[in-house]
């Protein structure tokens, strides 16, 4: 029998082979929800920052987008991505979970796209305090995304727009958030909370007449075929937050787990880029669809302001700890 010889060309293909097989093993696939259609901007987005993370951990990680909520509504999301049934999400903040996440729907805490980002941008007083807020649910905020200001979707004609001392006499769906309710009855609409499922149909059906919660692209999204006037009266400065389960974060190869964060920033600085031009966009793609787009004055826009902040504010401050959320408005403000 000839002794055996130990092949070097085979002997470093095994060792290949087997480093091979434990990439794969080791390759994780991220499961990321977001709340709207397949080719909305945040899709395509993800779809970049998919791609990015993919080449940034040289495979090892990849990112599996589910859109329009196809793992459950944003509320749902939530809760999984905090036991770790989701990994990640781009989605508006449930305030079920925290009555305190309500000081990211403040109503016109920012008057322009400057304020909202020393506000909501990283470092800001409200993106730090919703940074903290998801950590005490075992998720970690990776990056705010900017989305728009709010205003009033109607399926009818407007009452005294610009005017908040007016009792409207138009009933409009508003999300299960106080802060939504409060500020509808302070512009003197009539609110009537109605899940966001079935907040179409109610307005199609002339249950209510109008939305107020969203802004341009949210109306243009979901309500477009029932949006006769729309009215950007900045009710609310709109931020999602990308986010992943903590320990999903923490069980990651150093390196990926870099690579990922890094990828979120940059993400996260695309969208503040972009964000106030896609709302202009999306207003005029109201107005092409045959919405009428009333735009307000700055006059108009300050009396709205100045009177949901004197009615609406101290009535959330109770709600969530006056001496919190003072803490943070005061930071704003300074």
């Amino acid at each position: 029998m000839k002794p055996f010889r130990f092949n070097k060309t085979l002997g470093a293909a095994l060792v290949a082979g087997a480093m091979s097989l434990t990439a794969v093993a080791e390759a994780a696939t991220l499961k990321i929800s977001h709340i709207r259609p397949q080719g909305a901007i945040v899709d395509l987005e993800l779809k970049d920052f998919a791609a990015n993370v993919d080449k940034a951990t040289e495979g090892d990680v990849k990112v599996k987008i589910f859109a329009a909520s196809a793992l459950g509504d944003y509320t749902t999301v939530q809760e999984r991505i905090s036991v770790g049934a989701v990994d990640m999400a781009v989605q508006p903040a449930a305030t079920a979970a925290s009555r305190q996440m309500q000081i990211t729907y403040f109503p016109y805490v920012a008057a322009n796209w400057e304020q909202a980002k020393v506000a909501y941008g990283p470092g800001g007083a409200i993106y730090e305090a919703m940074k903290g807020l998801y950590a005490k649910q075992d998720i970690t905020m990776l990056a705010a995304y900017p989305v728009y200001f709010g205003g009033v979707a109607l399926n009818t004609d407007a009452v005294s727009p610009g005017n908040p001392n007016v009792d409207k006499g138009i009933k409009v769906r508003v999300p299960g958030i106080k802060s939504f309710q409060l500020t509808s009855d302070s512009l003197g609409y009539i609110s009537s909370p109605i899940p966001f499922s079935e907040a179409f149909t109610a307005v199609q059906t002339g249950v209510v007449d109008g939305v107020i919660g969203s802004g341009a692209e949210g109306y243009y999204a979901s309500f477009r075929d029932v949006t006769k006037t729309y009215i950007p009266v900045n009710t609310h400065f709109e931020a999602w937050y990308m986010l992943i389960n903590s320990e999903t974060l923490a069980d990651m190869d150093a390196d990926d787990r870099e690579a990922l964060i890094k990828a979120a920033k940059e993400f996260e600085a695309k969208r503040w880029e972009r964000a106030e031009s896609d709302q202009s966009d999306y207003e005029q793609k109201l107005a092409e669809y045959g919405a009428t787009i009333v735009k307000l004055s700055d006059d108009e826009l300050a009396a709205a302001a100045k009177k949901v902040r004197a009615e609406v504010w101290p009535k959330i401050l109770d709600d969530i700890g006056a001496e919190w959320g003072q803490g943070v408005l005061d930071q704003i403000a300074n």
